[in-house]
């Protein structure tokens, strides 16, 4: 084979969600990943929903299906957002032998298990069509074969965590191409106790209103078959439901860099709050109510002190297939524990990042930003801050965090605008 033939060649992986082809993803010698979309796909209004962006209602919606969707590289931000970050990519590329930045080795990697109900197969080269090619003038397919192994799953974000299955209390990593129904995040080699600090941050949420998947604390030696990584000497690791599984069915989801075409590392700096939630309100099946609770969440975070709250750490979720919801709240810790001087959460919110100077007149900014009514934000705000002032102070003393941590909190509270001030 020549050197001219072999950098033609390209790997193409068959794209699926809940059974119906989306399309072809080509993987060129060159780096080129080239995302073409099915006819079958595009031409169809009952399609089930890759993205918003993809969903019938969304503004420009065929022309972005008619053209190939082309980066260098990286993935496109809609597939490559699905792919973990941080330890646990360094992981599974060490174990696979790629390079950290392979986007489209890894993703044929962790095809069959990604977040949500995106399923990507090896195609083999007969039945690769000449649209999935002709993007780069003359290229062959070639065969390829998805790869046997541990660890076959993707999470997205930085921090080392497993989907696992759950049976009799003990957790065992997936095989042979089961589901796992639950995230175990282990604890952290760099910061003191964070299952405990997000087990006690998502309970408070939770007793405010926020809607949050299933939490537990598990015991670091009822989780089996783990690969070989540095733990710290703690007792327990967090697990969440895993609400993209039900049973061994998948549920679609997309995170908010995936919907405003982001990289994961403009997370924090490409969009705000006001832009998110014109989104939500504009685009749920039910926007109000998506919009209070986003509202709420808006507020614990600032109450809980969660500077985090970035693109990747929301998401819309497709229970029907095709219509966006909100989905249950995850990630909710108090970060400022372990960042010192952190004042500021992840977005902009009103014209302001700042938790001590923000107050309802942000709020009220906020909601007439994105569109939303005012009215029929603050009795949220009200409720949560009611329900906060009630039921925290008494509740900290009784959850797990850490001592040193639940102090933090409670000054953190008392420093707040007198609007949100929580006296503990």
């Amino acid at each position: 084979m020549t050197a001219l033939e072999q950098k033609n060649e390209v790997r193409v992986l068959e794209l699926s969600l809940h059974g119906e082809r989306v399309g072809y993803l080509a993987g060129f010698q060159n780096g080129r990943n080239v995302l073409t979309f099915a006819d079958s796909f595009s031409h169809n209004p009952n399609r089930p929903t890759f993205s918003l962006i993809t969903h019938p209602a969304f503004p420009g919606v065929d022309k972005g299906l008619s053209a190939p969707w082309v980066k260098h590289q990286r993935l496109h931000p809609t597939l490559s957002n699905l792919l973990p970050e941080g330890a646990l990519r360094e992981l599974i590329a060490q174990h696979k032998k790629i390079h950290i930045d392979d986007e489209f080795h890894l993703f044929s990697y962790l095809g069959q298990d990604l977040p949500g109900a995106l399923v990507a197969s090896p195609l083999e080269p007969d039945r690769v069509p000449d649209s999935a090619l002709n993007s780069h003038g003359k290229a062959k397919a070639v065969e390829f074969k998805a790869e046997d192994g541990d660890n076959r799953f993707s999470l997205a974000g930085v921090q080392i965590k497993f989907s696992m299955k759950e049976k009799d209390g003990r957790y065992n990593l997936t095989k042979g191409g089961a589901l796992g129904d639950w995230i175990i995040k282990t604890p952290s080699t760099k910061h003191k106790n964070v299952p405990l600090n997000e087990f006690t941050a998502m309970s408070l949420a939770e007793m405010v209103g926020v809607d949050i998947p299933e939490i537990r604390l598990v015991e670091l030696n009822k989780l089996d078959n783990l690969p070989q990584i540095n733990l710290p000497d703690e007792h327990y690791a967090f697990a969440i439901k895993r609400f993209d599984r039900s049973a061994d069915e998948r549920i679609h989801m997309e995170d908010f860099a995936q919907v405003l075409v982001k990289y994961p590392h403009e997370k924090y700096n490409s969009a705000n709050y006001q832009q998110l939630g014109r989104i939500i309100y504009g685009y749920s099946g039910d926007g109000l109510a998506d919009a209070q609770q986003f509202a709420r969440r808006l507020l614990v975070n600032i109450l809980l002190a969660n500077g985090d709250a970035h693109l990747k750490n929301w998401t819309l979720l497709y229970p029907d297939k095709k219509t966006p919801r909100l989905s249950p709240a995850y990630d909710i810790v108090t970060t400022s524990v372990y960042i010192d001087d952190e004042v500021k959460f992840a977005l902009n919110l009103g014209k302001t990042k700042e938790w001590y100077n923000v107050s309802l007149h942000h709020f009220e900014l906020w909601a007439t930003k994105s569109g939303i009514p005012w009215r029929a934000i603050k009795p949220h705000l009200d409720d949560v801050m009611e329900k906060a002032r009630a039921s925290w102070p008494q509740a900290l003393r009784d959850l797990p965090m850490d001592e040193e941590h639940k102090a933090k909190l409670r000054a953190h509270w008392i420093s707040l605008h007198e609007d949100f001030k929580i006296h503990a």
